[in-house]
């Protein structure tokens, strides 16, 4: 299996498909690069050189005992991007993956990044907090921390089962293969970093980080995601970065990688042919 070691001795795997202009697709929590791969695969067989890892922790990846943080992770994507020497790369994060992209942005700059892509993510900064009003309140985290300890396979078959794809709207019918392959990613997870990983996404600051962004920016997020609210997410981060365009699904769930699949492989398409070196 294709991996790189980290300086911490962290191995992390990758899969590297197709030719051409680079893109990284950091993925969710607490998934692995198997929830990218219809993306992947699409985007692989449209002139692009795309390439999807595994956090550390999560699937295929060491599950180290430290590291579990957002500098970490975002480190960690500056390594593979050295590692294999990448340049005029596209960085798109998937909710946790959004945060680990802005925060690569506001740690390393953009000297290797062409353009940007956050989808349902969760920048600029989920927690409520007194300068934060409008954020999740910490017991919603709390609770999936509770629940990640006492029942961790069945808080991802809940997850899975109701807010993430929506199943508990009326109409919205995700496949049974859909909610089991969110079960099985979240499974391969190590059980410290899953947990730890829920503070880094939910209580993580990226508003620093979005105010750094200098290249093109696309934000996509649906207007009925219960996991991260858009008003929270998408929208407030798209108001943060200078010149971002901002693509609402309506009545779209959290998990648009899986149940909107060919609009979000089209807007992706699109959004990489625009760039043009300079």
């Amino acid at each position: 299996m294709p991996m790189f070691c980290t300086l911490d001795g962290t191995d992390i795997y990758y899969k590297d498909w197709g030719s051409g202009r680079p893109v990284i697709l950091s993925h969710g929590w607490p998934l692995n690069s198997d929830s990218w791969e219809a993306q992947q695969l699409f985007l692989a067989t449209h002139g692009y050189r795309a390439i999807a890892h595994d956090r550390r922790g999560h699937g295929r990846s060491t599950q180290s005992w430290n590291g579990n943080d957002m500098n970490t992770y975002a480190d960690d994507l500056a390594a593979l991007i050295e590692e294999l020497d990448l340049h005029e790369v596209t960085l798109i994060g998937f909710s946790t993956g959004g945060g680990e992209v802005s925060r690569y942005v506001g740690r390393h700059g953009t000297r290797r990044v062409a353009q940007i892509v956050l989808v349902s993510a969760v920048p600029p900064f989920m927690l409520q907090t007194d300068d934060n009003p409008n954020g999740v309140p910490v017991d919603v985290f709390d609770g999936i921390r509770q629940g990640s300890l006492t029942d961790r396979s069945q808080t991802y078959r809940d997850l899975a089962d109701g807010p993430f794809f929506g199943n508990n709207r009326p109409g919205q019918n995700p496949s049974r293969g859909m909610r089991d392959a969110f079960w099985r990613q979240g499974m391969q997870a190590g059980a410290r970093n899953a947990y730890e990983s829920i503070a880094a996404f939910s209580a993580t600051d990226f508003r620093d980080d979005l105010d750094t962004f200098d290249v093109p920016t696309l934000v996509i997020h649906g207007d009925d995601d219960q996991v991260v609210p858009i008003e929270v997410g998408g929208k407030a981060s798209a108001a943060r970065i200078t010149n971002a365009e901002l693509k609402v699904y309506p009545a779209a769930p959290h998990g648009i990688t899986d149940t909107h699949k060919d609009d979000l492989n089209n807007d992706l398409l699109t959004f990489l042919n625009t760039y043009t070196a300079a």
